[in-house]
């Protein structure tokens, strides 16, 4: 029945034109009325879509999906049966939104990790993906896309190498993306450490029962180690570009005219200062989320060649940064 669908649906696809989809995406972005054009744009958001009908369509649902993220409900969050608001149209619609903004992330993770997407279309995918990130959350880090998307590359069954060079190049230096990236790692690693991998293969972070029948305790530890790897290490941390964030405070920074004419110097003083104090807390707790993640990672039974890397870089680009850098004896012995 699904092969019969997925033939339709190509079938359907292959007699639409891009114009078609610009079609769509305008009357989206016009009007509540065409609320049914998102689901037929997410259709074309596939591996098995030509390139230009992924862009096409990301453009018009990237559009209409920023403004309206601040506003809808949690995905884990469930009403209360004596809560009248389930039963309110518009919160019954905020969370069909929802569903189809989680789909959304999905199908974005499927295109990363597929062999099928050009390497072009990876990078577009991903620079969409990271401005969920960091407008997700009310202009707070999107810590629970960015884990998913994570855990997705750790789980992949094909070589994430491509898609972490990509995220190390455009995003490592930022340091909210590595401070997210430890917290990450820590927990894979201790998922694999406290429960195994057979216990770990229908865990799921984002609330979906899934398989993975083809992956390797090995495999995924080096998986973990070559993202760890590509993070850059604290030295250098003074310079400026290394206390970027990628997120912003939270705050709305939407001025009239007359306002930005106004007070443009003041608000970016203002802003900068607050970016600088949150920058540096996230520094100053850099160094503890990076002991946790090496630490986690090292109780795990490395594969001979990952050891290997690990001592011959250890020295250097871990040991002066752990906090107790004594426990690494017993660990690597």
């Amino acid at each position: 029945m699904a092969s019969i669908l997925s033939k339709k649906q190509k079938q359907k696809q292959k007699s639409t034109k891009l114009s078609d989809l610009r079609t769509l995406g305008h009357q989206l972005l016009s009007s509540r009325t065409h609320i049914n054009n998102l689901p037929k744009l997410l259709s074309y958001v596939s591996p098995t879509s030509p390139p230009q009908y992924v862009v096409e369509s990301l453009l018009s649902i990237q559009a209409f999906f920023t403004p309206v993220l601040p506003d809808l409900p949690s995905s884990s969050s469930k009403p209360s049966t004596l809560n009248d608001s389930q039963d309110d149209p518009e919160f019954i619609y905020r969370t069909w939104l929802r569903s189809k903004f989680d789909e959304l992330v999905e199908s974005l993770i499927q295109l990363l990790l597929s062999p099928e997407s050009d390497e072009t279309l990876k990078e577009v995918v991903l620079d969409t993906l990271m401005e969920f990130v960091k407008l997700g959350n009310g202009g707070k880090f999107h810590s629970a896309i960015f884990h998913r998307f994570l855990r997705s590359i750790v789980y992949s069954t094909t070589p994430p190498n491509f898609l972490v060079d990509l995220l190390a190049s455009k995003y490592f230096k930022f340091i909210d993306v590595r401070y997210f990236t430890y917290i990450s790692v820590e927990k894979l690693a201790r998922t694999l450490d406290a429960k195994g991998i057979s216990d770990d293969s229908n865990l799921n972070t984002d609330g979906n029962d899934r398989s993975h029948p083809s992956e390797s305790m090995e495999q995924l530890i080096r998986n973990i180690h070559y993202i760890m790897s590509h993070i850059p290490s604290f030295e250098g941390s003074v310079e400026k570009t290394d206390y970027d964030m990628w997120s912003g405070s939270g705050e709305s920074e939407e001025l009239s005219e007359s306002q930005k004419a106004k007070d443009k110097k003041q608000k970016t003083e203002k802003h900068n200062d607050k970016a600088s104090i949150v920058s540096s807390q996230y520094c100053q707790k850099m160094k503890l989320k990076f002991t946790k993640a090496w630490l986690s990672f090292l109780r795990l039974p490395l594969p001979l060649d990952v050891y290997k890397e690990v001592l011959a870089s250890l020295h250097q680009a871990v040991s002066p940064y752990i906090s107790n850098p004594v426990v690494l004896c017993g660990l690597l012995n």
